[in-house]
């Protein structure tokens, strides 16, 4: 079946492409320009960012305990907040006589030991807010506390900085596209699956596929229900940021994007390389490894963004932490040791992060409550490894309101991000000048 031609034609002859075609704009007509030039073999090569280098972000949703990530095992304070779930020096794994990761993040020691982890302490805000999805907003679109935006950091990156992209120069593996991509100019793909990665005329949908018109209308469906019922408390596994409510053609242009208009190339990018190291089970490992062999089969993507949630550890954080440590770290370790076997290590940088860290006091279930800074992680061939910025006092003098005071604002890290490794102005993309922490060598 020719999937190319029934795209084109459910778009061009559904609401997308015939009833509302006075209305379409520049950019979905360039896509079906492309469409019809690619099945005529005309069509021109458009930028693709091939030799550029990649970001790819790790989303630690539903706020990581930093404390217990990176432990400040030697400081008495810490041992006093938390007489239970307090991590000994007998059990960390030591990077400096006072500071170690936590004992299942072997994978972490390693690229540590390797020179390709670096860790930034106490990375916050001003301000900070501890609701889910209030800070993950911050954070995706790097706006103060006090200030709202529906536009990303990184879709405004892709606006100023890359201007004639393919529409897949961002991809989130998963259900949606992340409010960090919005921009301007719609850009950026979501999917779970590349083999479901594609878009079939409802009278010709084989077996096991959704038939277009149905995908179209379960996504109007699912715009028009902003309530997520999965993301609350424990049960958190992503926090994508609260997106705006969008405009019919703004609505258009985001379906047509996610319209499977390259699904047969990243089907057959995602098969043609192969993956060259073995990978623990579980979900962030199995979208790594997808990630990396579209890396290797040369799609044109400059962000990828994944996601691992459940870290909302009110209760029982322990064997929950444990568990979800030891995937973390387990899945960046082969992820970095795969792209170096694959060849593609030196063009890609990995970023983490989380909404925001927990309380340095246990609570009384067993777990720790929602709090501010904590540290992130990067990982590559071409950073600075080890510890950067200051470690935060956990003096109870030194505390907001229970909370880690940050020493770094994230968006000092965004800045070094954009302008050392993505080579563009981070004050055009941030809004305004923040100091780039230099994270490169």
């Amino acid at each position: 079946m020719n999937t190319l031609h029934t795209r084109r034609s459910f778009l061009r002859q559904s609401s997308l492409g015939g009833a509302l075609s006075f209305t379409v704009p520049s950019f979905l007509a360039a896509t079906f320009d492309q469409l019809e030039a690619a099945e005529a073999g005309k069509a021109t090569q458009a930028k693709t960012g091939r030799d550029e280098p990649i970001l790819v972000v790790v989303q630690l949703a539903g706020g990581n305990d930093g404390l217990n990530t990176l432990v400040p095992f030697a400081d008495d304070d810490y041992q006093r907040a938390r007489p239970k779930l307090g991590l000994e020096a007998n059990q960390v794994l030591r990077l400096t006589d006072a500071i170690g990761l936590h004992p299942t993040l072997a994978g972490f020691k390693a690229l540590h030991d390797d020179g390709l982890l670096a860790a930034v302490q106490a990375v916050g805000y001003p301000n900070p807010n501890r609701s889910h999805f209030r800070s993950t907003d911050i954070w995706m679109t790097a706006t103060d506390s006090d200030r709202f935006s529906n536009k990303g950091w990184l879709g405004r990156y892709f606006d100023h900085a890359c201007a004639g992209a393919e529409p897949t120069v961002g991809l989130c593996v998963g259900r949606q596209a992340p409010l960090v991509f919005a921009g301007h100019q719609p850009k950026g793909v979501a999917l779970e699956n590349p083999e479901a990665y594609r878009y079939v005329d409802g009278d010709h949908a084989e077996a096991g596929e959704m038939a277009g018109g149905e995908t179209f209308y379960r996504q109007m469906n699912a715009a028009a229900d902003p309530l997520r019922s999965d993301m609350t408390g424990d049960s958190i596994g992503t926090v994508s940021g609260s997106a705006p409510v969008a405009s019919p053609l703004d609505f258009l242009e985001r379906t047509a994007l996610d319209a499977q208009v390259s699904s047969d190339r990243i089907r057959a990018l995602s098969r043609q390389a192969k993956n060259e190291v073995s990978y623990p089970a579980g979900r962030l490992s199995n979208d790594l490894k997808l990630v990396a062999r579209l890396i290797a089969g040369g799609l044109g993507t400059r962000v990828y963004y994944v996601s691992q949630g459940g870290y909302d550890t009110h209760t029982g954080q322990l064997p929950t932490h444990q568990r979800l440590l030891t995937e973390l770290g387990g899945s960046l370790r082969a992820f970095v040791t795969d792209l170096k076997a694959l060849g593609q290590l030196d063009r890609v940088l990995v970023l983490t992060f989380s909404e925001f860290g927990r309380r340095v006091a246990e609570n009384a279930s067993g777990g720790t409550d929602h709090g501010a800074g904590a540290p992130l992680f990067l990982c590559g061939s071409r950073i600075r490894p080890g510890l950067h910025g200051a470690a935060p006092s956990l003096k109870p003098a030194d505390l907001i309101n229970g909370d880690v005071r940050f020493a770094t604002d994230f968006r000092s890290v965004y800045a070094g991000i954009l302008e050392h490794w993505l080579k563009t102005s981070g004050e055009a993309v941030l809004g305004r000048k923040f100091a780039p922490l230099n994270l490169f060598a």
